[in-house]
């Protein structure tokens, strides 16, 4: 995707600098356009390039949520010569509220939301030629990857709460708990989920590559029913689960990489994945935790998600043989969402009302990695067990281990190789955010 014109990276760059403050400010563009014509009366011409600069912003910095949430969950770590604090703060726990991987994420998620709630206000005041379904088709596109985000930031923020409400710059809401945040994202996924079934047949801006198959409302509403499965996996609600599953692209006999994506390019001005670094590197390098090669079952396929290096690499007494290998060049697509995942969270709500069922999704994953069927209890404990150690492997290194175990009150089982070594439950929020 070719980032969008000089108009939304201003945008961008006003919002990842302003959004932490208690006002948010607009600005000029270098085109001479404003901010403020975007949320005045959002045109046809403009509504794309608005979609186009929301799908760019998803990815700001999002490779330094994903390592440390890898780190926390004690997936990889990450060496880095220019910056030790990876392999320093982020392992011991004692995370710092101002810096780069507090700050980052927190930014440019929020940056984000600013973005798609100025277009959302265009929408409203648009006149426009857009029709009512355009309109409808749009909104509930902007609203569900609205939701994304402050699930990102509901994800990294856990018990110490974050913001729902910055649709007013100059009069942002007040901090909310985690339980509120994950009952406001389930609402806004419902809204859009209503304008997106209204929304026709047709949207009227195009999507990326990584969105083929759900380009188009019905397909996109299949997209939201899938985000919202996994928002009422995280709040214990699992009727609705299942309910969400049945309406999304969850197919158990389906491609497990199925879903929806965040795309990478070397065109233009475009950014290359900057997960992917080659094997065998010495200045940068994710290695992979030794307990994800020693606690594999023998001939699980997914252990290929690493290689073994020519030669360990250490830093700070913490050493990895390793090499994670999830991206093999640089212009790899991360997934948003995608079927594996979907078929874990079908076991997931099922472990108490149909055990057998939950099993039969458990045996899907199994074999598809190379496992035998599962021969274990049909008890709540053991399929949990089972289920956590499924999504270990299955979605190793796309930030979830961090957060599953946080979940089920596990954290205490990740394992720490230096004394010393902690895993908090929550990052903090940044120093600068007016509370």
């Amino acid at each position: 995707m070719k980032i969008i014109n000089k108009l939304y990276i201003l945008i961008i760059t006003i919002s990842i600098l302003n959004v932490t403050s208690c006002t948010l400010e607009g600005g000029e563009s270098l085109n001479g356009a404003s901010t403020t014509s975007i949320s005045d009366d959002i045109s046809r011409g403009e509504l794309a390039q608005a979609v186009a600069g929301v799908l760019s912003d998803m990815r700001l910095r999002l490779n330094t949520q994903i390592d440390v949430q890898s780190i926390l969950g004690r997936e990889y770590y990450f060496f880095t010569n220019s910056d030790p604090r990876f392999e320093g703060d982020v392992v011991t726990g004692n995370l710092d509220n101002n810096t780069f991987y507090t700050t980052s994420p927190w930014n440019s998620r929020y940056a984000t939301v600013k973005d798609i709630n100025l277009a959302l206000t265009g929408l409203d005041n648009t006149t426009s030629d857009l029709s009512a379904q355009e309109i409808a088709a749009t909104k509930g596109v902007l609203n569900t990857l609205k939701a994304h985000e402050l699930l990102m930031i509901s994800n990294n923020q856990g018990e110490n709460g974050m913001r729902i409400d910055v649709s007013d710059p100059d009069n942002l809401g007040t901090f909310v708990s985690y339980e509120q945040a994950l009952t406001a994202i389930s609402d806004l996924l419902s809204s859009a989920a209503t304008d997106l079934a209204l929304g026709g047949s047709t949207f009227p801006f195009s999507l990326t590559s990584g969105f083929n198959g759900f380009d188009t409302p019905a397909g996109f509403l299949k997209f939201n029913n899938a985000l919202s499965a996994r928002v009422e996996a995280y709040r214990g609600n699992y009727t609705n689960v299942l309910t969400h599953l049945s309406a999304s692209f969850m197919d158990m006999q389906d491609d497990f990489k199925t879903g929806v994506y965040h795309t990478y390019s070397l065109s233009g001005a475009d950014q290359a994945n900057p997960l992917f670094i080659a094997l065998n590197q010495t200045a940068n390098v994710r290695v992979a935790h030794s307990s994800y090669i020693t606690d594999a079952l023998v001939g699980d396929s997914r252990v290929d998600k690493v290689v073994l290096r020519d030669e360990p690499r250490e830093a700070s007494n913490l050493v990895g043989t390793h090499d994670v290998w999830i991206y093999k060049s640089n212009v790899d697509f991360v997934p948003i969402i995608r079927n594996e995942e979907l078929i874990l969270l079908y076991a997931e709500a099922n472990i108490t009302v149909n055990p057998t069922e939950s099993v039969t999704a458990i045996n899907i994953i199994r074999n598809a990695a190379g496992l035998a069927d599962y021969s274990g209890l049909l008890t709540s404990q053991a399929l949990e067990d089972e289920i956590l150690f499924q999504r270990r492997y299955s979605l190793f290194g796309e930030s979830h281990r961090w957060v599953d175990m946080r979940r089920f009150n596990r954290l205490s089982e990740l394992p720490n190789d230096r004394v010393g070594d902690n895993v908090p439950s929550a990052v903090p929020i940044p120093a600068n955010e007016n509370q």
